[in-house]
């Protein structure tokens, strides 16, 4: 049995039936199966390659197989989808693509379905992934660029409105390869220099931060819990935040902790302040995860409340620092989360424009005076950042510059509003985190 691509297929039907994160998903089952080294490694690009394109394949294979994919049995389109990411995404030759498709659909589903996948899969072999977008896309080139980068035309124009022209391309080339396995420590426990003993390369501007590759576990610090997994982007914000000119001590908020990431890099700098970290998570099991990532630190100094972030259990003004990591489209973390370009649509966007003000005029709310509101997301898009702190900003606040709390990170300065920050993938090799910094009028 052929277990690499096995093991693939049942992670894109978690994917596709369960709603899974490709990243959760691949991991699970690279697990599951206890598969290391290549095989490790071609689960993971077949998953995350199939997860990038998957609309430019589906495309593919409704014109090679001459009919609706709604006519295709799910597991069937799945092996479809895999066999044309190793055809049009990979280096595997051809006929291995081919052979191993039908065989995987011969133990899966049954002998019956073999030649369509085979006549299907043959068929797509005869062209290349320029050739098929040209064929699909005729003569509309933006059409043939979605085609081809495998993002939806909607998000390639929400892009456009924040980034200037000639780096959209770049863009759209760093959102497909694949995010480099960022470590963080916990201050106060960890040090960066011990992650770089355990061999990780040192991040290039957060202090706390390792890049290694495989499997995080592996390494002492991460499992005994004195570090764990973040992406740069996400230390940067935390740095900016931590170096706002009269940080107040007192309590402060990470108002939407789960899963932790963030609570438990402020709790490990917020000794050097004199402050004392609520993180508050709407979902239970959310908490638990923020509890998990804490473990390690001393419980006087934090406490987890399970809380909806719009109805706080703390009077106003009961914070001098609020970090609104608010939930939002994830367009920045295309790269980790390849399968959210093909989950989202443009009204998302506004839904979630709603929540996102509920939640920063919370969190403007419980900010005492002359305290600081970080409010932070991980997508780029102007309706979750600019429009939304946009309504906040003539009132009772201050816009700090935040990118000038990272001078030694380069074009870090949000392209419409350069009080913000807006980190880039392209740019950065981060995900596209945005950073607004708010200070509360005395």
């Amino acid at each position: 049995m052929d277990r690499p691509r096995r093991t693939a297929l049942e992670a894109l039907r978690e994917i596709d039936r369960n709603g899974a994160y490709a990243n959760l998903a691949a991991r699970r089952v690279i697990e599951d199966q206890q598969l290391t080294g290549r095989d490790a490694a071609f689960v993971t690009e077949l998953v995350f390659g199939t997860c990038r394109m998957l609309g430019s394949y589906d495309a593919i294979i409704e014109l090679a197989a001459g009919r609706d994919l709604d006519s295709l049995q799910p597991d069937v389109l799945d092996i479809l989808r895999l066999g044309a990411h190793q055809l049009l995404g990979t280096r595997v030759p051809a006929r291995a693509a081919v052979d191993t498709s039908v065989a995987l659909a011969a133990i899966v589903v049954g002998e019956r379905v073999c030649g369509l996948v085979n006549a299907v899969l043959r068929k797509i072999a005869r062209r290349d992934l320029a050739q098929w977008a040209q064929r699909l896309a005729g003569g509309d080139e933006e059409r043939r660029r979605c085609l081809l980068t495998g993002h939806p035309q909607w998000i390639i124009d929400a892009f456009a409105e924040v980034l200037p022209t000639d780096e959209i391309d770049d863009l759209l080339v760093a959102d497909n390869e694949a995010a480099e396995p960022t470590l963080v420590v916990r201050p106060g426990l960890c040090s960066r220099d011990e992650l770089v003993e355990q061999g990780a390369e040192a991040t290039r501007w957060s202090p706390w931060g390792g890049v290694r590759p495989g499997n995080p576990a592996q390494l002492p610090a991460v499992r005994s819990g004195r570090a764990g997994v973040q992406d740069e982007g996400s230390q940067l914000v935390c740095l900016a935040t931590s170096r706002v000119p009269g940080l107040g001590g007192g309590r402060w908020l990470d108002m939407c902790a789960g899963p932790g990431g963030k609570s438990a890099l402020l709790r490990g700098i917020a000794p050097e302040h004199q402050a004392l970290l609520v993180a508050g998570e709407a979902q239970e099991h959310r908490a638990k995860l923020v509890s998990l990532a804490l473990r390690r630190y001393p419980h006087q100094g934090h406490q987890v409340v399970v809380a909806d972030g719009r109805r706080l259990p703390f009077p106003d003004g009961s914070f001098s620092l609020v970090l609104a990591d608010v939930p939002c489209s994830g367009l920045g973390a295309l790269r980790r989360r390849p399968e959210s370009r093909w989950r989202r649509w443009p009204e998302d966007v506004g839904e979630l424009a709603g929540l996102q003000r509920e939640l920063l005029a919370s969190a403007l709310a419980a900010c005492e005076p002359g305290g600081v509101v970080a409010y932070v997301t991980c997508s780029p898009h102007r309706g979750e950042t600019l429009d939304v702190v946009g309504q906040f900003t003539e009132g009772p606040v201050e816009v700090l510059d935040a990118p000038a709390l990272l001078p030694e990170v380069p074009g870090c300065a949000a392209h419409a509003d350069p009080r913000f920050v807006q980190l880039w993938p392209h740019r950065h090799r981060t995900d596209a985190m945005f950073l607004a910094l708010l200070r509360k009028a005395n």
